[in-house]
């Protein structure tokens, strides 16, 4: 009974803390939000660790959709990347291509004006940087827009709600594939908590509408496959998620051994077709040059909450007296290409097991190597860390929202001792983590913990 008081007690402060940060908390307010999520995520701690051994997977399920709701009328307030969003599919739903037309273009034009009502809101909303750059999202992430356009054509708040609708149902997805995927790895169910209960998952994918949500859907769904040896719809379901966000097309090297020579060509040609032909109603002449050009900015002119980049970026300034991004950035990017190269070799990925780690590894490696790294980025790293014995990551969704300290003043500057207190904490206990691992008399043991 004491027991049962208890749980429900941790379940109400949650319930409070989960309104107070989506309905009662601007992101300038860091000091509130922290704190609220500091509580949040000890209480998430305290259950997952009182209720792992025992707790049946329909309630973590109820559980985690219950808490999602309590998000389902709040406008975000942590990120302003849904006015893009919402203009984009209004783009669509006008017949324009949103690959071809820049905001900053389109506010002296009719077609602004049919955008709606509250057409200035939208604009204003996106900030100073989007206006300025051409969308970055890939189609299928555009049709998730525009059905949120469409069946809300003047209304933002509207449009919120159904792109909510879509992030809740990813996540529920994610969570009953994520249970098939541990059974296939004979790993405990209740790992899965770490994914479906994290107060950062529930935050920043239900309550921003960071579409990482719908990635990680659609990615579990091609692990899932590739692990039961149904490499053609394991090939569907990688390109349709490589369609809503491009960052799954690192984990394809991977699957070389997994697939074998045969299989691995099948399984490119598929991805290549499917990619193909989802973006076939947006081709045109500029859209590959506008497109590449946004992604572009992220790797020559983008930086936050970087780890390595930031070291090298203060070696670049002692030794050139400027900022060396526009090479580094690149050259980052190459580094990270050739270590998945090497982990796809050197690596025993046609163990399942294995394979996780790689994955867990590959995509880690990438953000710590990159310029720019958001704090929903940290959410595929982490869904992957459900199916391995490392935690690193689940403590990374927590000091990662130091991050948004940045906006806790007018000129949107980071606080670099928190980036190093970030940082210091995770690869601490990553090495801990790796250390712990080699000690153990054999190469992998799953660890329930």
């Amino acid at each position: 009974m004491k027991k049962s008081k208890l749980h429900y007690s941790l379940l109400l402060i949650s319930i409070i803390c989960y309104v107070l940060i989506g309905y009662f908390t601007k992101r300038e307010q860091f000091y509130q939000f922290i704190g609220l999520y500091a509580i949040v995520f000890t209480v998430f701690l305290l259950f997952y660790n009182s209720q792992k051994e025992k707790i049946r997977f329909s309630s973590i399920l109820l559980v985690s959709i219950a808490l999602r709701l309590i998000l389902l009328f709040t406008i975000p307030n942590l990120s302003n990347d849904f006015y893009r969003f919402i203009w984009d599919g209004r783009l669509i739903n006008l017949g324009l291509n949103p690959y071809l037309s820049l905001p900053n273009e389109l506010i002296n034009t009719d077609n602004f004006l049919l955008f709606g009502k509250d057409a200035q809101e939208l604009y204003t909303g996106q900030g100073n940087l989007s206006p300025g750059n051409y969308s970055c999202y890939p189609p299928l992430n555009q049709l998730f827009f525009f059905i949120a356009a469409m069946l809300s054509p003047q209304s933002i708040y509207g449009s919120v709600i159904i792109l909510r609708i879509f992030m809740i149902l990813a996540d529920v997805g994610t969570i009953i594939i994520g249970r098939k995927i541990l059974r296939k790895l004979s790993l405990p169910e209740s790992n899965i908590m770490l994914f479906a209960l994290n107060p950062f998952i529930i935050i920043e994918l239900t309550g921003n509408l960071h579409f990482e949500g719908v990635t990680i859907f659609f990615l579990m769904l091609a692990i899932y496959f590739l692990l039961n040896d149904k490499f053609q719809k394991s090939a569907i379901w990688m390109a349709i998620s490589i369609s809503v966000k491009l960052i799954p097309l690192i984990f394809i090297p991977l699957f070389l051994k997994k697939l074998g020579q045969r299989n691995t060509l099948r399984y490119l040609i598929i991805t290549g077709i499917i990619s193909i032909l989802l973006i076939i109603p947006f081709l045109s002449s500029g859209l590959i040059e506008n497109f590449m050009s946004s992604i572009d900015l992220y790797f020559r002119k983008f930086e936050f909450n970087a780890s390595f980049y930031y070291v090298i970026r203060w070696i670049g300034f002692e030794l050139k007296g400027w900022n060396i991004i526009q090479k580094v950035g690149p050259l980052l990017g190459l580094s990270v290409f050739v270590i998945v190269l090497l982990l796809s070799i050197i690596r025993r990925n046609d163990n399942p097991h294995i394979l996780m780690v790689s994955m867990l590894f590959t995509i880690s490696i990438y953000y710590f190597l990159s310029t720019t790294v958001h704090p929903w980025y940290i959410a595929i790293p982490l869904i992957f860390s459900v199916f391995t014995q490392y935690r690193f990551v689940v403590i990374w969704s927590f000091v990662v929202m130091l991050s948004y300290s940045a906006y806790g003043n007018e000129s949107f500057k980071e606080n670099y001792w928190l980036v190093f207190i970030e940082y210091l904490v995770v690869f601490s206990f990553l090495i801990f983590e790796i250390l712990k691992s080699k000690s153990q008399p054999k190469p992998f043991r799953l660890n329930t913990g």
